[in-house]
């Protein structure tokens, strides 16, 4: 059983709904969340092998907006389509058609690997007012502080793939792998907050499709950066980084933002690469700064 949210009363009281649609010839299930006739809309794009639920405890936080946090295709509830690859271009392909589709216009936010997707639609012409990046993957992730994780992680990722597929997909399911991974990424030192973290992942870091997928979506994770499609963004771009992040140095989102021709970075401390869960609030409130949202009595 999964640790309860710490967030739990808030999300409470936000409004939700399911839905599907095709996109690219396959089914993508997303979740509207917040008022259906809010002024604001915003897109929000989940991080490498999570769901929709990651981005959950910052939306808690914005209640006056309307969310769509789609699965991306291959994880969650989101099919992929047989035979596709799933590299960078078509995840970026799928969120402009996905966009298009169900909110023309709408403000774009992306977490993790989720970043590089937006960044890369938002550079290739998808069309947004603003642009939202949480945890953005500023630098390859192979020159990260944690490089020789990450290399441990593309051996782990190859071994999936090359293995008889029962067993295959059996290792990169592995619930203590898994727990390894929560327990690398976490930073807080409240048990309770660490449990919920560690359940969240149990629960939802295992609900890819295939090991084909994960594989292409892991490739294409370690393969780009947000920093390749930076100077081609033109509108207005909100960077929310860690200083304790294991896989971008802050000093290198520092530099990140300045490739950008129109974006500020907000830094939060004592934090790692899971700002989603552990400083859901922080983050929060640099959007709302950013979006110009007023704060509302009695939230």
């Amino acid at each position: 059983m999964s640790a309860p949210s710490p967030y739990a009363d808030r999300l409470s009281r936000l409004p939700v709904e399911r839905f599907e649609v095709d996109v690219r010839g396959s089914v993508t299930a997303y979740w509207e969340y917040g008022p259906a006739d809010s002024d604001m809309t915003i897109v929000a794009v989940h991080g490498f092998r999570g769901d929709h639920h990651g981005l959950e405890s910052v939306l808690a936080f914005l209640p006056e907006a309307r969310v769509i946090a789609p699965d991306l295709p291959g994880f969650g509830q989101s099919a992929p389509e047989h035979g596709r690859t799933y590299d960078l271009d078509e995840y970026a392909d799928w969120l402009t058609e996905f966009a298009a589709a169900v909110a023309p216009g709408a403000i774009i936010l992306g977490h993790s690997f989720g970043s590089i997707v937006t960044a890369a639609a938002v550079a290739r012409g998808l069309q947004t007012p603003r642009l939202i990046l949480i945890n953005p993957i500023g630098a390859p992730a192979l020159e990260g502080p944690k490089g020789v994780m990450t290399r441990l992680a593309v051996l782990y990722y190859a071994m999936g793939a090359r293995l008889p597929e029962k067993m295959g997909t059996a290792l990169l399911r592995n619930r203590v792998i898994v727990r390894v991974m929560s327990i690398a990424m976490a930073k807080t030192r409240d048990a309770a907050l660490r449990r919920f973290i560690h359940g969240q992942h149990d629960a939802y870091f295992s609900l890819f499709a295939d090991r084909d997928v994960l594989k292409d979506a892991f490739v294409a994770s370690v393969s780009h950066d947000v920093s390749e499609f930076a100077a081609e963004i033109e509108v207005p771009t909100l960077l929310i980084a860690a200083q304790r992040d294991d896989i971008t140095p802050i000093e290198a989102e520092r530099e990140l933002v300045t490739l950008f021709d129109d974006a500020e970075l907000v830094e939060i401390a004592h934090v790692g690469h899971l700002i989603h869960y552990e400083t859901p609030a922080e983050a929060a409130g640099a959007i709302r700064r950013f979006l110009r949202i007023p704060v509302a009595r009695g939230r």
